[in-house]
């Protein structure tokens, strides 16, 4: 191979997405080696498991680095620090009352960033692993694997209706009120994938596919948690008040609440029924979630940026997000060659392995983001946008699920 062919892969984007799949093969070939989070931190095997969770993260992280040409010597100490604030995260969202309340570690991640931040200030030797967008990249790769073909038919042809109808509708919906409030294209992408996919992932995605700025995914990916946490107890309440069944309930629930676990959380209240229904259509737009970020990176890469040249094949693809590659390999390779059974039991760990990257990713980005930027005046528009946004949602999918589940069912 000619140097000039291997040179294009000596990049942030291809080597995020190589170590990401190289990280999903490790997984595959050795999952005996590959830790999951411990629930209690006694005992030497739950310090073993973090510890091997720590090396592993280490290794592809480092490697990839090394290979940008970049020197450890400082990145190795500070990725230390990064990664046992992750691990404090993790280990708080793990905690039974906090998975009751429905906080997930990225807001744990965020918070803890952010308190460091704008206390103390950011060390100056933790920066040399302060890369957020490059452990984003590793962990969306890995996010593959939990998207899985299959569950597109265990949705249901009604499921995969609504979250169709859903989500192109509210996008559509959200990105054209974002200019009517003057809120700048880039923030209004990720606003309308967090309000009509899937909350936090889907603005993850959307940054990574259009190069966002990390400072506004984190204040989005903030919102969507804040928002989502009195959802979570008010749409049970609202379900019952209306009179819904379970399984219209479970289906409005599912299309609405932003984050899985708030998701499961808000269907335990109606019943098993009402449950069943809400992971179903979340699961149904979580497969989406491919296919929204090639459409987004394309659009972004044709009208999203200024251009002072044709958009030919060729300039197209170099800055098409290279992590979407990954994503969408990982997602056939557990869809297609692994039996259901393999892929759920490797799916497992890799979703272990992602949280660890999107917890240090969002650490990073919490000590990368001053307050003076979330409490500026023209925050209040993102906020505005959002909320909007979110009650025509909520609208939208009320309508449907009960005439998909309700109507057309009886």
């Amino acid at each position: 191979m000619s140097n000039t062919f291997l040179r294009q892969f000596k990049n942030e984007d291809w080597i995020a997405t190589i170590m990401g799949l190289l990280l999903m093969g490790a997984i595959i070939a050795f999952p005996t080696l590959i830790p999951s989070f411990p629930k209690t931190l006694t005992g030497v095997d739950a310090w073993l498991k973090i510890g091997g969770m720590f090396l592993i993260a280490l290794l592809f992280a480092g490697v990839g680095l090394r290979w940008l040409g970049e020197r450890l010597k400082g990145f190795i100490p500070a990725f230390i620090g990064i990664f046992l604030i992750a691990a404090l995260s993790m280990y708080v969202c793990g905690l039974g009352f906090v998975k009751k309340i429905g906080f997930e570690s990225v807001f744990f991640s965020v918070a803890l960033g952010l308190l460091i931040r704008n206390t103390i200030g950011l060390p100056k030797w933790l920066t040399p692993a302060v890369r957020s967008e490059y452990y984003i990249k590793i962990g969306l790769v890995l996010l593959g694997t939990s998207v899985l073909f299959g569950e597109i038919l265990e949705a249901g042809f009604w499921g995969i209706v609504q979250s169709l109808v859903v989500v192109f509708s509210v996008w559509y919906f959200t990105f054209w009120l974002a200019g009517k409030m003057n809120v700048d294209k880039e923030m209004g992408v990720m606003l309308a994938s967090a309000v009509s996919i899937c909350g936090v992932s889907a603005a993850i995605a959307t940054c990574g596919a259009i190069k966002g700025d990390s400072k506004k995914l984190s204040f989005v990916v903030s919102l969507v948690l804040v928002v989502a946490i009195p959802m979570m107890y008010l749409m049970p309440l609202l379900a019952r008040w209306l009179g819904l069944s379970q399984e219209v309930a479970g289906a409005w629930m599912g299309g609405t609440i932003d984050t899985t676990g708030a998701v499961v959380a808000s269907g335990k209240f109606l019943g098993e029924v009402a449950e069943t229904y809400s992971v179903i259509i979340k699961s149904s737009q979580n497969v989406l979630l491919g296919v929204a970020a090639f459409v987004i990176s394309i659009y972004w890469s044709l009208r999203g940026t200024n251009q002072a040249e044709r958009p030919t094949p060729r300039v197209l693809w170099d800055r098409f997000p290279k992590f979407v590659v990954g994503f969408v390999l990982a997602s056939l390779i557990f869809s297609f060659l692994l039996t259901p059974e393999q892929a759920k039991s490797l799916g497992s760990l890799a979703k272990g392995m992602r949280e660890v990257m999107f917890s240090l990713a969002f650490v990073c980005i919490g000590l990368e983001t001053d307050f003076r930027f979330l409490f500026k005046a023209e925050n209040r528009r993102y906020i505005t946008t959002f909320l909007v946004a979110q009650g025509f949602n909520i609208v939208v999918t009320l309508v449907m699920a009960s005439l998909l589940f309700g109507w057309l069912a009886a």
